[in-house]
């Protein structure tokens, strides 16, 4: 079952990043990684120096290492249900902020 979960998160940033790009992300870093430790640090880790991509759930840092990790990808997955993942309905500042954060623990 976890294989199968990971298959289709896999896929939802492969199809998301055939999106036409958007806009950069206006969001907040800081105040992202602020929403996250309050609604994602029980699941995922968000140090930048956590970077397991075998971990279930993926780590922020994994997750923003992927190539397919894009503004527009992590938009459509934290607006599309997941498996055990909570549906957390995050305003658009919010989700801005998350994707900020993320996208700030990418390495160079």
């Amino acid at each position: 079952m976890r294989l199968e979960r990971m298959h289709l998160v896999v896929m939802g940033f492969a199809l998301a990043s055939a999106l036409p790009a958007a806009a950069q992300t206006a969001g907040d870093a800081r105040q992202g990684r602020e929403v996250a430790a309050t609604l994602c640090a029980q699941c995922h880790r968000l140090d930048a120096a956590a970077r397991d991509q075998r971990r279930s759930p993926p780590d922020f840092a994994a997750i923003a290492d992927m190539a397919s990790t894009t503004a527009t990808a992590l938009r459509v997955f934290l607006q599309t249900p997941h498996g055990d993942m909570p549906r957390y309905q995050l305003s658009p500042v919010e989700m801005d902020d998350v994707i900020a954060f993320i996208l700030s623990l990418r390495r160079p």
